[in-house]
């Protein structure tokens, strides 16, 4: 399973700072392989004979009351059922299709669009992401209908990842598809709201999120497996916004607070409006009380001290560079903090501080790109790259990388103004030479960047990341000075 995941390497190092954009790629593949959770799900849930054995300290939540290894006689078991939803999530569903072999009972699967199928055994639905469409709706009406008979000598695994919150839509009583759309698209797209805002949303206009698909497992027993790099069983269980197959935090008041905080409020269909206000209680998210006398245990799949940022570090430090993480888990507007990045990069090149090169800079985030009514091909790390490359053009050792753990940066094909001809990508690689390459080739740049049209730029200069779709954990960043150079005046 360990395949390379950048598709396009040789494209990638054959111009610019080739030396630099070389060792770029291979950190950036050290990320991407240890954001492939196929051989965790495989350590983490095992079978002898009839005893399935799932945990191992690397996997349990720190805080988690519960750190013994669960044992199941699947003797004992009428059905094994599981439920996969999330961006690439098939890569983790495959290791539990391999592992239960034959007692596995049937289930189903949501993952996004253009992602290929790969199971053997449990049917997949194609889905959109971010914006759910029809293929959202009816996969989670094929997981609604294999709850209704579950009982309590059933066994379900459920699997989630990043992605989840637009895949598993399934609208409220009353409302319809096209107005639960119209949120995310005006609150994430257009206005920019970041996703654990949105999320305070949609999460009161749907019947599985919030922790409802949890409910209609009941009374089977349940193992969540989560792969989104969880931090800790309180927050969990306390503060949870987007873990759906987990109770939730946020009440319909939160909800209506988020849509006017945002100016969105008189811009959303009547009766999403009509829903929120009448805060039905039968129909509020599952909350810790409740969520307490549920059959369940949670795993964390993709644990942060076994991913991207730990494994990235490794390769560049092998490589010969101090490294260091500027942060983790951070969300920003994607070109302002590009522009960032590359203003720390050149004070490293210039004057050394507040690291020596050569040196590299690592961190993760989930940026945003807020794109009003621009009907341009990107994603934000594609937006990221570009931005970047426009604040170090010039410098002669700077390169920066940003990328997707999924591999299926930004909206791309899900919109019609999309470019055919350029792959979905999930980021980009520049040096201080892609700038002129750009106004070289024929492209404004610039204006590209207005449009949020950074994939065919990045795509045409050879500078665009082309990878293997898996799940999305988070993006990786990595800023490269391979040296030091007089300071100079930029504008």
């Amino acid at each position: 399973m360990n395949r390379q995941r950048i598709l396009n390497g040789d494209a990638l190092v054959e111009h610019g700072h080739r030396q630099g954009r070389q060792a770029m790629v291979q950190i950036l593949e050290a990320g991407l392989q240890a954001a492939d959770p196929y051989n965790h799900v495989r350590q983490l849930v095992r079978r002898k004979g009839q005893w399935l054995t799932i945990g191992g300290a690397d996997y349990v939540l720190p805080g988690d009351p519960h750190t013994d290894e669960e044992q199941i006689d699947l003797s004992t078991v009428d059905r094994v059922l599981v439920f996969g939803i999330g961006k690439g999530i098939q890569h983790a569903v495959r290791a539990l299709e391999e592992v239960l072999g034959d007692r596995l009972s049937g289930g189903h699967v949501i993952d996004k669009h253009g992602c290929d199928v790969m199971l053997e055994r449990l049917p997949v639905t194609l889905a959109a992401h971010p914006v759910p469409d029809e293929c959202c709706v009816s996969g989670c009406r094929e997981i609604l209908a294999l709850t209704r008979d579950l009982t309590e000598r059933d066994l379900v695994f459920t699997v989630i990842g990043n992605g989840v919150s637009s895949l598993l839509t399934l609208p409220a009583e009353g409302l319809a598809l096209e107005d639960v759309r119209e949120v995310t698209r005006l609150l994430q797209i257009e206005l920019g709201a970041p996703t654990n805002e949105l999320n305070q949303v949609r999460n009161h206009l749907d019947q599985l999120k919030g922790g409802r698909i949890a409910r209609h497992i009941q009374p089977a027993r349940a193992i969540h497996i989560l792969t989104g790099g969880t931090l800790d069983y309180t927050t969990v269980m306390d503060h949870n916004i987007w873990q759906h197959t987990m109770p939730e935090s946020s009440t319909y008041a939160d909800a209506i607070s988020v849509l006017k905080r945002w100016d969105a409020w008189d811009s959303i269909a009547p009766s999403v409006r009509d829903h929120l206000l009448r805060g039905d209680a039968a129909q509020e998210t599952v909350k810790r009380e409740e969520y307490g006398r549920f059959r369940f245990r949670v795993f964390e799949a993709m644990p942060p001290f076994l991913g991207m940022i730990p494994a990235a570090r490794q390769e560049a430090e092998r490589l010969g560079f101090d490294t260091q993480v500027l942060y983790r888990f951070s969300h920003f507007e994607a070109a302002p903090a590009a522009a960032m990045a590359g203003s720390i990069a050149l004070n490293v090149e210039e004057w050394g501080e507040p690291f020596h090169p050569p040196c590299v800079l690592l961190g993760s985030h989930e940026l945003l790109v807020t794109v009003g009514q621009s009907d341009g091909m990107g994603g934000r790390n594609q937006e990221w790259a570009l931005a970047a490359a426009k604040r170090i053009a010039g410098s002669p050792n700077i390169v920066m990388g940003s990328v997707d753990s999924d591999g299926n940066d930004g909206p791309g094909h899900q919109f019609a103004a999309a470019d055919a001809s350029v792959p979905q990508l999930a980021g980009g690689i520049v040096d201080g030479t892609t700038w002129r390459e750009a106004l070289q080739a024929g492209w404004d740049p610039e204006a590209e960047l207005r449009r949020h049209n950074t994939s065919p730029l990045l795509w045409s200069l050879g500078c665009g990341v082309r990878t293997t779709y898996n799940i999305s954990v988070c993006d990786l960043t990595a800023i490269m000075i391979l040296g030091s150079a007089p300071p100079r005046t930029h504008p």
